[in-house]
């Protein structure tokens, strides 16, 4: 034996566990759930890795989890004889949370303890919620193929630090012994454990073991009978009957696969048989995880072939913009020895993934058309924006993701709430309408104060204000709607509105408006790629628009956002004939105001679609001469 170290916790550990202490959960019971679903994990890992190393077994056939109390010693454990930690994998796993989001979590502590109990699992945190009910903890571990020799203690009262000793371990796997305070008494309870076990883990597909025990008539208790019985069914949930199960088995399966105490907003559960064989168990859930967009994000669901687990996180068999789904596939068509490289060529992969989303968009056009909405707003508030990135990757699927995509428009300004569908939209279209109009801008409030809007409120023309970050790329890859074509409304090409109001100007008028666009446009060439009148502005007197063929500025300013060079693009300046400070240029017979008043109604133009100025101090010395001489 080698002699003990100490450690100190990173100092995020550290600060979980002050919280975890002082007892700030009211959840207490979820430690024995937290624990036995790690140990499941760790016999996973076991059974796959012993389909090609069958030495990793050590000769025991089964596998299982023990639950034990001792009332004289105060203490509970738990074991298992999965595959067990190295030394290093101990202190990687339990001494620091390298990229688990501990961080995050913390942030989102809100003070109210129920909500912050819900916390616990999403983050990676979940051992730590020993030290709810223990005041120290002791694990001893041996990784399985290792001498017996090699195993592995450490021990933590939860005040900063812990100790590590290389000890001697008989049987491979982990066992964790709790030390459980003095006001925690219940959970030496054998009733106690028992429940909890069944209400939360009766479906982990090992056995959940505890010594049995009989009633004493002469000490008038329950005395260990020095036998262990099992405690949980160990059937697999996805594999028993739709009819033989209920909801709450569903939701209960739901917590323990996923560490999220909310319900799930639905499940599907599904067996295929035929020249294809395979049993999925989805679920569609309420709240997205913390690390939704993160590039290194995980995936939800979990591949088994034959009840054997292969691998967590199994992203070849969902899409990206799915990656928010839950739960289990088990398919009796791949090898047990499949790797992810296999997966990433499989047909039987593929076929399954594809019938996996058409009924999870199925589900979800289900829940859309219902009579009460309230579970799509939750989803749609939660997921839109990944169900958004389907319109650009999935080709197959757009037009059933295009019926499930939700905005907000200019039909009810009072809201952001994004609630308008296309085929909402379509209904309402004016009957001489021919297309879909949106606007892209960088925040709700920004597309819903654009100056674009002016001519389209006063038509009575509905349109659909975006403001995700996905919906520049969203418009480019969906062009149409059931033969609507999508058009932007800051785009240069809005003919159908400039021919109508041009029926109604003299021959006159004509020429003075195009005497005063040649003067502007010679006065800023420099500036602008074009200027022109235009009849889309009623209060504003100026706005800009892009060129035909040109990236929108809005895409623009985001590319650029990104690192990425953009080559600079000029606009095009649209007048209001109609505005005052328009009308005074007409009979401005100095050029050099002339070109002053057109670069402020430019600029001013630009930053009311949200540009950035190349030179912010030259418009406010411009804007400030201006207002001077007409004061």
């Amino acid at each position: 034996m080698s002699s003990t170290e100490t450690h100190a916790f990173q100092t995020e550990v550290n600060q979980l566990l002050k919280l975890m202490i002082h007892a700030l959960y009211s959840n207490k019971e979820i430690f024995l759930r937290e624990l036995v679903s790690n140990a499941s994990d760790a016999l996973d890992k076991l059974r796959f890795e012993a389909v090609s190393n069958d030495a990793l077994t050590e000769g025991e056939e089964e596998l299982y989890i023990q639950v034990e109390f001792d009332k004289e010693a105060k203490t509970v454990t738990i074991s298992d004889n999965g595959i067990g930690m190295t030394r290093d994998e101990v202190i990687a796993n339990i001494g620091t949370i390298a990229n688990s989001g501990t961080k995050k979590f913390l942030e989102n502590m809100t003070g109210d303890q129920a909500k912050d109990s819900h916390l616990i699992g999403q983050f990676g945190v979940g051992f730590y919620s020993s030290f709810i009910v223990s005041d120290e903890v002791t694990l001893i571990t041996r990784k399985a193929g290792t001498p017996k020799e090699e195993g592995t203690k450490w021990v933590s009262q939860g005040e900063g630090e812990f100790t590590l000793e290389t000890v001697e371990k008989a049987q491979k796997g982990t066992e964790i012994t709790l030390h459980i305070k003095e006001d925690m008494s219940e959970f030496l309870e054998e009733s106690r454990l028992k429940t909890i076990i069944t209400t939360y883990s009766d479906h982990i597909s090992f056995p959940i073991k505890m010594l049995a025990s009989e009633w004493d008539e002469e000490a008038k208790e329950q005395k260990p009978t020095g036998e262990f019985e099992q405690v949980n069914k160990a059937t697999a949930l996805w594999t028993q009957p739709k009819s033989e199960l209920s909801e709450e088995d569903y939701k209960n399966f739901y917590q323990t696969l996923t560490h999220d105490f909310e319900e799930p907003l639905a499940h599907l559960h599904n067996k295929v048989e035929g020249t294809l064989e395979y049993t999925s168990l989805l679920y569609i859930p309420k709240k997205a995880p913390f690390d939704l967009y993160e590039r290194d994000r995980r995936y939800g669901l979990k591949l088994y072939v034959k009840r054997v687990f292969i691998m967590d996180d199994a992203e070849q068999l969902m899409p990206s913009y799915l990656r928010f789904i839950k739960g289990v596939i088990d398919s009796a068509d791949l090898p047990l020895n499949v790797s992810r490289e296999i997966l990433q060529s499989n047909k039987v992969v593929d076929k399954i993934r594809a019938a996996s989303v058409k009924r999870i968009l199925t589900e979800l056009a289900k829940m859309a058309k219902a009579d009460d909405q309230e579970n799509y707003h939750l989803f749609w508030d939660q997921f839109g924006q990944v169900m958004k990135e389907g319109l650009v990757e999935d080709f197959a699927n757009k037009d059933k993701i295009a019926k499930l995509v939700r905005f907000a428009s200019t039909h009810d300004e009072s809201s952001e709430a994004q609630r308008v569908s296309f085929e909402q939209y379509v209904d309402r279209m004016k009957e001489d309408q021919e297309a879909i109009y949106y606007i892209v801008a960088d925040t709700h409030a920004a597309a819903k104060g654009s100056p674009h809007l002016e001519m389209f409120r006063k038509k009575g023309i509905e349109v659909i204000l975006l403001s995700d970050r996905i919906d520049e790329w969203l418009v480019s890859h969906l062009t149409d709607f059931e033969g609507k074509p999508l058009k932007s409304i800051t785009s240069a090409d809005l003919k159908e509105f400039e021919d109508e109001a041009e029926k109604d100007l003299s021959e006159e008028e004509k020429k003075t408006r195009e005497a005063l666009v040649d003067r502007v446009k010679s006065a800023i060439e420099d500036a602008v790629s074009d200027v022109r009148m235009t009849t889309r502005l009623t209060d504003s007197p100026a706005c800009v628009v892009s060129a035909e063929g040109d990236m929108s500025a809005h895409m623009a300013r985001m590319m650029e956002q990104m690192g990425q060079a953009v080559p600079k693009q000029k606009p095009v300046l649209e007048l209001n004939p109609d505005h005052a400070l328009v009308k005074k240029l007409e009979n401005l017979s100095d050029e050099a105001k002339l070109k002053e008043w057109s670069l402020f109604l430019l600029e001013q133009a630009q930053l009311a679609e949200g540009d950035t100025l190349e030179n912010p101090a030259e418009f406010i010395k411009r804007m400030n001469a201006l207002l001077s001489e007409a004061i």
